[in-house]
């Protein structure tokens, strides 16, 4: 069985993939497809489960851009995705324990309420921030 997660895109392309809570499934589950740069799923396994001991190969591998992952620990986010054209796609208010795949095109926050606690995760090496991205401003579908 597979996790209840959203895709989020424009014209045939998938910006981002969004996974409430309450959509969580047992097993092991992944949400992305083994070409994303960031690999995500999830774990839902009965107390006594034991997964194998394991180390990591080390492979070469080259990404081209920076993906992210949002995970509310506690209060509640408006997250804001947007296309390569920076174009706003979709809002999504997120609370404790969604998770939000960012896979392409731009994404903005808005933070909803006092005490929010978001943990951020992203591939690197990280090349700094003008490196790594280009800010634009905030569109009609999309303003704080």
């Amino acid at each position: 069985m597979t996790s209840v997660f959203r895709s989020i895109g424009a014209r045939g392309e998938v910006f981002a993939l969004y996974l409430p809570a309450s959509q969580w499934q047992p097993g092991l589950n992944f949400m992305t497809r083994d070409a994303d740069f960031v690999q995500v799923g999830t774990w839902g396994y009965a107390a006594g489960t034991r997964l194998g001991p394991h180390t990591h190969n080390e492979v070469k591998r080259e990404a081209s851009r920076t993906q992210e992952v949002v995970f509310v620990r506690a209060g509640r986010i408006r997250a804001h995705v947007f296309d390569r054209d920076d174009s706003h796609v979709e809002s999504i208010e997120m609370t404790a324990g969604d998770v939000l795949v960012l896979l392409g095109g731009g994404h903005g926050y808005e933070i909803l309420v006092d005490g929010t606690q978001v943990l951020e995760v992203k591939n690197g090496p990280y090349p700094g921030p003008e490196a790594d991205r280009r800010r634009f401003p905030w569109s009609d579908g999309a303003k704080n």
